[in-house]
């Protein structure tokens, strides 16, 4: 979700990171495949925002039923290993494998943790979403890299 949320993301940096999640090639986008992409994170982004299970349930659920097939599994015609799908078919537009398969994963992690899977970075300058990784203390940031900058930003504050 984070390479959509770039202020121009391309439809080959976004392949790229689709690749670099599993993806098979060939991943053949078009600019309309990543404005329906972007347009689904933005939805996805409420679950990421709730604040507690009850709220993200509730989300999802609203998500889930804008998805357009029932659970099926697929191998794509024998070239992956089985796995569950919630789209239409393995040749669904991008935006519509994005959404099912995002509320899919986001419902596995809501049902076996029993917490919102994830959040909102807490960086005023920042607009990614993260996965939570498990037990431990929350996450705030989506990255070391955010957090850093706050902490140093908050250091700066409070030398003035």
């Amino acid at each position: 979700m984070n390479a959509l949320s770039d202020e121009d993301p391309t439809p080959h940096t976004v392949a790229a990171v689709l690749r670099e999640h599993g993806e098979a090639d060939p991943v053949e986008l078009s600019a309309h495949d990543i404005a329906e992409m972007r347009a689904v994170a933005e939805m996805l982004r409420e679950v990421f925002a709730a604040g507690d299970v009850d709220t993200a349930a509730a989300s999802l659920n609203r998500l889930l039923l804008l998805s357009s097939g029932p659970l099926r599994l697929s191998s794509h015609d024998g070239l992956t290993v089985w796995h569950p799908h919630l789209d239409s078919t393995d040749d669904a537009p991008w935006g519509e494998w994005f959404l099912a398969s995002s509320c899919l994963a986001l419902t596995v992690l809501l049902w076996n943790r029993q917490h919102p899977p994830g959040g909102v970075c807490a960086s005023a300058n920042c607009r990614n979403v993260y996965v939570s990784q498990g037990s431990g203390l929350p996450r705030r940031y989506c990255s070391r890299r955010c957090a850093t900058r706050e902490r140093v930003a908050a250091h700066r504050r409070s030398r003035t």
